[in-house]
């Protein structure tokens, strides 16, 4: 009888983003209001602040030093986003490698301004 080790499977709920948040204390997030829970969406208004007649941004996203609202954690360790079932579209949209552990220029220039490797580098 031989032995062999198994191959490890992947962990499906492995995700380089949440021991990261980079992003979501980066950038600023703008979407369509329609994607508000009270209009119709699913992002709960009070995590947003109006812009103008169409387009809400994630509260925190604006400042000079951008964090979101519902960002838990602190960035770099371990990190949730407390609405991430519910986040608008460009978070949705944002960085569909890093749970792959693959780097794209945006994912890696949020890392970088938070003093962390970029993706596929550490």
């Amino acid at each position: 009888m031989s032995s062999s080790t198994p191959t490890p499977t992947p962990d499906p709920n492995a995700n380089a983003c949440t021991a990261c948040g980079a992003c979501c204390a980066s950038f600023r997030v703008d979407f369509a209001r329609d994607e508000l829970l009270s209009d119709g969406g699913h992002v709960p208004d009070g995590l947003t602040v109006e812009v103008n007649d169409g387009t809400c941004r994630m509260r925190g996203t604006d400042h000079a030093q951008p964090r979101c609202a519902a960002l838990y954690g602190k960035v770099g360790e371990k990190v949730r986003c407390g609405i991430h079932e519910w986040r608008p579209s460009p978070c949705r949209e944002f960085g569909m490698l890093a749970p792959l552990g693959l780097p794209d220029d945006a994912c890696s220039r949020a890392r970088l301004r938070h003093g962390l490797p970029p993706l596929g580098t550490a």
